[in-house]
């Protein structure tokens, strides 16, 4: 089973999908072009997405959808107190030589 949401449409015609498809057993960015650009559909790993993306209002809503997944949660707790050290992740593309 195929599940997709549009995460942005834009203004030309360009579409961008989260989407999960239990066959691939991974979720990921569907970029679907303009029908007039003759652009290919294509799919896109989350974390590459981000990372390579700019800031665009479809990456927006991806982080949008992903900060409401701890919206209500009951191990959620509100702190008053600024962290006191910067949290840091660290991506590194897949294959990569050092």
């Amino acid at each position: 089973m195929i599940w997709q949401r549009e995460l942005y449409a834009s203004s030309n015609g360009d579409r961008w999908f989260l989407v999960r498809d239990e066959a691939k057993g991974r979720p990921f960015v569907l970029h679907e072009p303009n029908p007039g650009s003759g652009g290919l559909r294509t799919e896109l790993e989350i974390g590459s997405f981000l990372v390579a993306g700019g800031g665009g209002p479809e990456h927006q809503e991806l982080l949008r959808l992903i900060g409401t997944l701890a919206e209500g949660s009951p191990t959620m707790e509100r702190s008053a107190e600024p962290l006191l050290e910067p949290l840091h992740s660290h991506w590194e593309p897949a294959g990569r030589a050092d």
